[in-house]
This record gives C-alpha cells, structure tokens and sequence, in this order.
C-alpha cells in the first residue's frame, strides 16, 4: 500500500503480542486489566483487545461512551464531574471513581443505585521522570491525601484507587504499595476491590512480568474480602505497536541541515515537546553517529517545532519517507490541528501484511472543530 503522509500506523500483530502478554497476568495473578483509554484509544482495534482484556477506563464521559462500544466493564474516574454529565456516566460504567470527599457527598446518591463507587487516593510517592507526570507531586490536585480522607464517608465506597506510575518498571509500584497499605490498609477491611492504576510498562523489556503476579496474589492474600485488583495500563497496550510515517517537503541550511516534514511535534507528537523526549527513527543514528546529520523540524509556524536530531549512512532529499517509532501510544489522543496542519491518517497493518486505511481526514474535519 502506498500510504498517504502523515499517517500513523497500527501493527496488528505486534499489538497482540501485547496483549498476550497482559492476559498472562490477568490470567496467572487473578487480576482484571483495563486499557486506559488516555493512552491508546484506537477504537477499531477495539475488537482485538476485547479478546484479551477485562474492559477500559475513561477520563470522562467521552470516553466513556468510546469505552461502551464493547460489551466489557467501563470504569471513569475524572479530578471532577460536571452535574449535567454524572448521571450519563453512571449510566454507562461499571465503576465511577471519585477524587474527593466533596465530589463524593455531592453525586453518590445519584452513582450508587447504578454503578460501584470508589475513591481515588494519593499515597505520595513521586517516582514519575518529570513533575509534568507525577500525580503524587507536591500540590497535586489528583488523589485524597491520608490528611483529608474521612474515614466516616465510606459508606457507598466499595473501593480504592491509586495512581503514582509513569512509563515505569515493577519496583516502582512495590515502592507505591507499601506505602498505600500502610497509609490506607486499615480502609482496605472493608473494600471489594482496589485498583492499581496506570503507568505500568508491562510490556516493555526488562519489565518483571513475574514479580508483578507475586505482589498482586500476595496482595489478595493479605486481603481476602478484596475480590478485584484492577491495573489500567494504557501505553503498555500499545507499546512500541506503531509508527508514525511522514515525508520530507524540503531541506534547508542554517548551520546545519534541516528537514522539514509534513508531520509535527507540536501537533502530531505533543509529547516530544512537552516530556520532552526524542523518538526514535528507523535507520537512524544519533546526532554524528552516522555520516549525515540531519535536524527534523515540523511544519508549524511554531519555532519550537522540532523533532530532534538524526544521522544517516545516505543523504536525505525530499521525497524521501521517514518513520517515528512507538507512536500507536498518547500520539492520536493528543494530537490537534493546530497550524490547519492535515491530521495523520490512521491506518492497520493487518497480520497478513495488509493495509487497512481505517480514516483518512480532510478540511471539513478541521472546519468542524472551529466554528
């Protein structure tokens, strides 16, 4: 398939490596895993997950409604509900999970006779690489602290829920879980259920696959009246499953050599700058690694817009096809029209080797944001 630039592509069989992966450890520690919809949202891979996963989680009720297109558990949790929303969303989830007492008094009467309650709590463990991500860092609005949790407040809770991880390995959340069990354990006597969280780089290498089924059956040991453990991981879902593919419209010379490519840090890969980090193109060296260095800068009007810096054996020219690795993760939610830059098409390697162009968009899609 000649494949129109930008566009971001989903290898279907790489994508369900992942997921056998997290189905070994539902299976093996007894837990449900959810795909946490912030991190990878593509829905008409929705079916492929349903084979393998307990169900999704959403940020609120768009994503909800995104999570119900399949017949599975849909848990929400939001810093804070809109009144004109929290019956939708009751509606439609398993679980609606609160980020405080305040919250909780104002909507449990109206979430309790149709969906399970929870709170989300904040044991304080920073161990995210950047305070951008760490919703344990000091005056974090996400999660009760053990100074405000109201023991006395519990009545509807049937659960817990804490999110201290970012991109991390299993020591990360044996650190977190000792200290949520020693701050909140003594609530824990009377839950159904608590939920782990995100951030979780289980499909990554040198992940402990292992070490993380021991602590979650140690876990449900220590606390048999808990009947789930949940863990939504979103970029373990879709960790290094896509790429991004993009052409170079132009190469210019200001001390250096320029690309400049039809895609866009700024609006196509948010988190390069806001991270930041450098991702990683294929047959690409670092900067002098190989004979010719190249800077790639997207083709917003945004001075920042760039990419970073990339070597080569053989010169670029234009024309030519460059591929960003790990893209299938945070690239598509985040990603905006900023500039009136076209959107990436989203395409679907299928196991076979073929191609499904599942959307490609165009200027109403633009048009339609604005008004």
């Amino acid at each position: 398939m000649d494949i129109k630039t930008p566009a971001y592509v989903i290898e279907e069989d790489k994508l369900e490596n992942n997921l056998k992966i997290l189905k070994n450890v539902q299976d093996k520690a007894g837990c449900k895993i959810l795909v946490a919809l912030k991190g990878y949202a593509t829905w008409s891979t929705f079916d492929l997950l349903e084979k393998y996963l307990a169900g999704a989680t959403a940020s609120g009720l768009w994503e909800a409604k995104l999570a119900q297109m399949k017949p599975w558990e849909v848990h929400t949790y939001s810093p804070a509900y809109k009144d004109d929303e929290i019956d939708e969303i009751a509606d439609i989830s398993h679980t609606v999970i609160f980020n405080s007492f305040n919250q909780l008094e104002r909507f449990e009467n109206r979430v309790k006779q149709k969906a399970l309650i929870g709170l989300r709590v904040n044991p304080g463990v920073s161990s995210a690489p950047v305070p951008l991500y760490d919703p344990c860092a000091p005056y974090s609005r996400l999660g009760i602290t053990k100074e405000n949790f109201k023991a006395n407040k519990l009545k509807n809770v049937s659960g817990l829920h804490f999110h201290t991880l970012c991109e991390q390995l299993d020591d990360a959340l044996e650190r977190t879980l000792e200290e949520f069990e020693k701050l909140y354990g003594e609530y824990l006597k009377d839950m159904e259920w608590v939920n782990f969280g995100g951030g979780h780089h289980i499909t990554r290498k040198g992940y402990n696959v292992e070490n993380l089924i021991k602590m979650i059956k140690e876990f449900k040991n220590r606390y048999p009246n808990i009947k789930d453990v949940y863990l939504e991981p979103g970029e373990a879902v879709g960790l290094n499953a896509g790429y991004l593919i993009a052409e170079v419209l132009d190469i210019v010379d200001n001390g250096m050599k320029i690309a400049i490519l039809d895609t866009s840090a700024e609006a196509h890969m948010p988190d390069v700058l806001a991270m930041p980090y450098r991702p990683e193109v294929r047959n690409a060296g670092k900067p002098g690694e190989k004979k010719y260095t190249y800077r790639f800068g997207g083709v917003t009007c945004l001075a920042g817009d760039v990419i970073g810096d990339y070597s080569f054996d053989e010169e670029l020219k234009v024309g030519d096809k460059v591929i960003f690795e790990d893209m299938a993760i945070y690239t598509m939610v985040k990603n905006t029209a900023f500039n009136g830059v076209r959107l990436p098409s989203i395409v679907v390697k299928r196991k076979n080797g073929d191609f499904w162009k599942v959307r490609e968009f165009h200027f109403e899609d633009f048009k339609n944001r604005l008004s």
